[in-house]
């Protein structure tokens, strides 16, 4: 038996770059960034931010397009892949590690890395 499933939150570094494939189904391409906080042995704070490049496919890809943008938060459920290229100097064989997602959740309220601000009435019925 063997299990190849990826869970991370993260905020979005950019702006998903969606493309149609040959086939018509589209792709979206973003890169997320996970944090992790922590106290060292001489008792400083540190911090230590992973990136990691997710791939969608057809409906999820659309999705992607149409609700992710620069700073979102978003849970992203799927598979790790690694795929070989040739570079585009011809200087050889490349390598990527990516996460191909299954599932999206949006998360939070961020929106272009800001928090949106909560509309107030001075109308309160009550």
């Amino acid at each position: 038996m063997a299990i190849n499933k990826v869970i991370v939150i993260g905020n979005l570094g950019a702006n998903p770059e969606v493309r149609a494939l040959p086939s018509g189904q589209n792709v979206a391409n973003f890169s997320l960034a996970t944090t992790e906080r922590f106290t060292d042995r001489n008792g400083a704070k540190q911090e230590r931010t992973d990136w990691h490049r997710i791939v969608a496919f057809g409906r999820l890809a659309d999705t992607c397009k149409r609700f992710l943008s620069k700073g979102r938060q978003v849970y992203v459920e799927g598979r790790l892949q690694t795929r070989q290229y040739q570079a585009k100097d011809g200087s050889g064989s490349r390598y990527r590690t990516e996460i191909v997602a299954l599932q999206m959740r949006l998360l939070g309220n961020r929106v272009n890395g800001t928090a949106p601000k909560a509309e107030t009435s001075d109308d309160i019925p009550f």
